[in-house]
């Protein structure tokens, strides 16, 4: 059997750890502190590890066919050590892994002006965290280069599922921008993000950079408005860009600076994917579902 190394065991390795367990054998590289969560997950052996101190990551190279890389960068400049550590592991103790899949984010096209975007177009990252993508992006096509490992990288959007709506920014009352000053923004929920890893990590012709996301993009300002009508909670008050600085916290409004379309054709041709949520009416109205099922306020 096939064996799987996770580094990053967070919501979309339990969404995906179901569709994993039957193909690979699995360790998942997981904090000290987070080790006794991880391990109510049967299936796979935890392992501790800290992506930030290379030395605990000597003990993994070797062992995998397959690395899964969910970890995100520091939050601190423009680089990703933490890729960078567990590239190094895993090339000073070979046998290396035939394949690694990494799951990026789509921020690293930066704005777009609301085009349509494929994966053919230029990073152009106006964040650092944008910026620390594109290094950890750029980190990984090497290692592939270098030492023959296939590796895809997946460009994702907004993640949402239940327990992973922007309620509390309803509740808070948050602006959005007016009709005339939106960006165009993109999603993807959690269980097709899950099966889009999948056949990332076994689907025969998986190679390169895709685009992870749903059918469907829409202005920002309705999908705000969509989630609180799904939820029974009051629209967001919209205000002109011009007033934004003054009122929305610089992360929030970052993310209102960028506007772009993305192209999901893809991934869905080349690894025939069938998305169980196409679009965020259907992906909402389940996410709204179980989060009242769970009892979270709706």
């Amino acid at each position: 059997m096939n064996r799987l190394l996770i580094a990053g065991f967070g919501d979309i390795a339990r969404r995906a750890l179901p569709l994993l367990r039957p193909r690979f054998a699995i360790v998942a590289l997981v904090r000290p502190e987070r080790c006794a969560e991880a391990n109510t997950h049967p299936g796979m052996r935890v392992e501790p590890g800290d992506l930030d101190e290379a030395a605990t990551l000597e003990r993994f190279g070797g062992w995998a066919s397959h690395v899964l890389h969910l970890a995100p960068p520091p939050r601190r400049g423009t680089q990703d050590p933490r890729t960078e550590h567990l590239l190094a592991a895993l090339a000073a103790h070979p046998p290396l892994p035939e394949r690694l899949v990494y799951v990026s984010t789509s921020g690293v096209y930066g704005n777009c002006d609301g085009a349509w975007v494929e994966e053919t177009r230029p990073v152009n990252p106006q964040s650092d965290r944008a910026r620390r993508r594109v290094a950890a992006e750029r980190a990984i096509v090497a290692f592939g280069r270098t030492h023959g490992v296939r590796t895809v990288i997946l460009r994702a959007p907004g993640i949402y599922a239940a327990g992973r709506l922007p309620l509390q920014r309803l509740r808070n009352r948050t602006p959005v921008l007016r009709a005339e000053d939106d960006v165009y923004t993109n999603h993807v929920h959690g269980d097709d993000l899950a099966a889009m890893v999948v056949a990332a990590l076994t689907h025969a012709a998986a190679d390169g950079i895709y685009n992870a996301c749903d059918d469907c993009a829409l202005p920002m300002g309705v999908w705000f408005d969509l989630v609180a009508d799904r939820n029974g909670l009051p629209r967001a008050p919209r205000i002109a860009r011009a007033e934004a600085a003054d009122v929305i916290a610089p992360p929030l409004l970052s993310f209102m600076s960028e506007s772009r379309r993305l192209s999901n054709a893809r991934i869905k041709r080349e690894l025939g994917l069938a998305l169980r949520y196409p679009s965020v009416d259907e992906g909402v109205a389940a996410a709204a579902a179980g989060s009242n099922a769970s009892g979270e306020p709706g």
